[in-house]
């Protein structure tokens, strides 16, 4: 048995907080980008936003926000 320190990690495409490998995505594992279905759901508007020019400090306080939940 692995720990939990010893598993693949990503980077979520939407919201940047790093996530763990799970057994579900054993066999997609190459094609998983987003850490939950929260953020599938708001890829694209996450898109739109970076194609508007919205600056860093958004992501930063999207991040700090999805904490807090």
């Amino acid at each position: 048995m692995r720990r939990k320190g010893d598993l693949p990690e990503k980077v979520c495409a939407v919201c940047g907080r790093p996530f763990a490998w799970r057994r579900k995505w054993a066999k997609v594992w190459e094609e998983v980008r987003y850490c939950s279905d929260a953020c599938r759901a708001r890829r694209g508007k996450a898109a739109g936003a970076s194609a508007a020019g919205t600056g860093e400090s958004d992501a930063v306080q999207e991040r700090q926000r999805h904490r807090r939940l």
